[in-house]
């Protein structure tokens, strides 16, 4: 996932209702839909939180000078940029929905 799947995402920035048959027909099962979908939002939100260091170490000094007020204006903006995107629990719910998520039941010989 990388910062362009982030901006075209068409997933929801506020709370949204999903059907709940919708939502658990790949499992027949409410819990382990939701379990799928928070692993995968998990993993959504560690991939976010790398991206954001990074890109916030490149604008990192180390040292005390008029360019570093600059520097924390264009660490400000990268940082509002991440705010505004869809929270990981919704961009994983959006994958879940659009078959985006690959999943398997070990437990039943799959």
């Amino acid at each position: 996932m990388d910062m362009n799947d982030l901006k075209n995402s068409k997933a929801a920035v506020s709370t949204v209702t999903i059907n709940r048959n919708e939502f658990d027909e790949k499992t027949d099962n409410i819990y382990e839909a939701i379990s799928i979908a928070a692993k995968r939002a998990v993993q959504i939100n560690s991939e976010i939180k790398k991206e954001l260091l990074e890109k916030l170490e490149e604008f990192a000094t180390y040292s005390d000078s008029l360019e570093e007020v600059f520097e924390n204006k264009e660490q400000i903006e990268v940082s509002k940029f991440y705010e505004k995107l869809p929270k990981p629990h919704a961009l994983a719910v959006e994958e879940w929905m659009n078959d985006k998520i690959y999943f398997r039941n070990t437990e039943k010989g799959e």
